[in-house]
């Protein structure tokens, strides 16, 4: 009976993701302007989230007014955060929002330039190619993509659309990121020979709504329409808003935090994905009815496909206890690069006496300190209204009226998408996970991976 209910799920999935692509295609309207130097972008928003409340919109609002952007309407499920969400919008900006059941309601009024999605993990994919489908410009939260069909979709439909997308991946608008992918990629760190990334909490409440879940009615919003492209499922208000908890809609640690430092390796390396993945955890602590682990160690096998280098990178992640905290730590034979610190420094590389004993020089790398390029330290990425997200909400809005590419284009988000959801099969399998490059599939224990 398992090896039928896989069998259905991963059929069923493929179609339903390749039907919704096609359908938004032939069916939704296309309406485009060329927006002038003087006109006022006209912005909408996908998913009245925590997120977006907290963090996007007081970073929306820091540059709304210099760069002549506006919000106009908000489309949500749930009546309660649709009516909430309308109020709210209505209070920051001045004047009436336009209040919309659904995502179509939203892009039929044909007056949207933008829209800013912050929805579910699984949905943002999909809701990507709404937006770009409706001739409009995204800023799309992260994770890009949990499945490698919707990753491949909405990158195709981004692509064909031309439009500005901005992945919400902040830390690519970063000065102290610049400044360290700029570092490494004059060749001044050297090789890469390992990196460790970590993102502890402690924090039972994490990701848990109990107080949202007991107002959540069926009937006051649209769970067949939430599902989307995701196997049919019996209502379940704990899925609906503590989806981070609960595969198939959303990965839990990968997706949420590892998709950002993951595509820091990505970026500074110009490396599209790992080439293997193997990992280990479970749910050790918060045993709340949760699916997705509550501890995570994954390590990264990164290099050019014909194994002549490489390095390994590690993602730790627990929810139980935060020594640790948040950081990534580059090495090289020559000491290390800390995003931590925001310094570059000797430590660890090869000294005197070990590298004479061997024949060899030393191998010491200079002190330097990222901050003196005017980069700040900021390795906090979900803060909430904080100066990162900021930054990249204000490339966003500025490539909209420029329309060159943004820090972080939908290859950035394609590209973590590959690295979570390989982490993601090797967690559900057990197996190591690589990636085929000609079919775009993530493979583990020798098939396709799809749930």
């Amino acid at each position: 009976m398992e090896n039928n209910r896989r069998k259905f799920i991963k059929q069923s999935t493929v179609l339903a993701a390749a039907a919704y692509a096609g359908t938004l295609t032939s069916s939704a309207k296309s309406y485009s302007r060329i927006i002038g130097a003087n006109d006022r972008v006209r912005v909408g928003i996908a998913g009245f989230s925590d997120r977006f409340k907290d963090s996007l919109l007081p970073a929306f609002l820091n540059h709304q007014k210099e760069l002549n952007f506006d919000i106009v309407g908000l489309s949500d499920l749930w009546s309660y955060r649709r009516d909430l969400g309308t109020a709210h919008l209505k209070e920051k900006m001045g004047h009436d929002i336009r209040s919309c059941r659904n995502n179509d309601e939203l892009y039929a009024t044909k007056d949207l330039d933008a829209v800013i999605i912050s929805t579910a993990d699984f949905q943002h994919a999909l809701h990507a190619i709404e937006a770009v489908t409706a001739g409009c410009d995204a800023y799309v939260e992260k994770p890009f993509a949990e499945t490698m069909a919707d990753a491949r979709a909405a990158y195709k439909a981004v692509k064909a659309s031309k439009k500005i997308v901005q992945i919400g991946s902040q830390r690519r608008s970063g000065e102290n990121y610049t400044a360290a992918a700029k570092y490494i990629q004059e060749g001044k760190f050297g090789p890469i020979t390992a990196v460790d990334l970590v993102w502890n909490v402690n924090q039972p409440g994490r990701w848990r709504r109990p107080e949202l879940v007991a107002k959540l009615k069926q009937e006051d919003t649209d769970w067949k329409r939430f599902l989307l492209n995701r196997p049919s499922d019996t209502w379940d208000p704990r899925k609906y808003l503590e989806y981070r908890l609960f595969w198939p809609y959303s990965s839990g640690m990968p997706g949420q935090w590892m998709s950002h430092q993951i595509d820091t390796v990505h970026w500074f390396t110009k490396l599209n994905h790992p080439r293997s993945v193997v990992a280990n955890g479970g749910i050790y602590t918060w045993k709340d009815g949760r699916k997705n682990w509550d501890t995570l160690v994954a390590v990264f096998d990164y290099g050019q496909p014909d194994m002549s280098d490489g390095f390994q990178v590690t993602f730790t992640s627990r929810m139980q206890n935060s020594v640790g905290d948040v950081g990534e730590v580059y090495y090289a034979n020559g000491g290390e690069l800390n995003l931590i610190t925001n310094k570059v420094s000797p430590k660890g590389g090869l000294k005197q006496k070990e590298a004479a004993a061997m024949g060899m020089k030393p191998n010491l790398l200079a002190e330097f300190d990222l901050s003196s390029t005017g980069a700040k330290v900021e390795t906090g990425a979900n803060t909430g209204g904080d100066p990162l997200t900021s930054a990249h909400m204000r490339n966003w809005m500025e490539c909209v009226r420029s329309r060159k590419t943004p820090n972080a284009p939908v290859e950035a988000g394609f590209n973590h998408s590959i690295a979570n959801i390989m982490t993601n099969a090797a967690i559900r399998t057990g197996a190591k996970a690589t990636y085929d490059e000609q079919r775009q599939e993530v493979m583990a224990d020798g098939k396709v991976f799809k749930y």
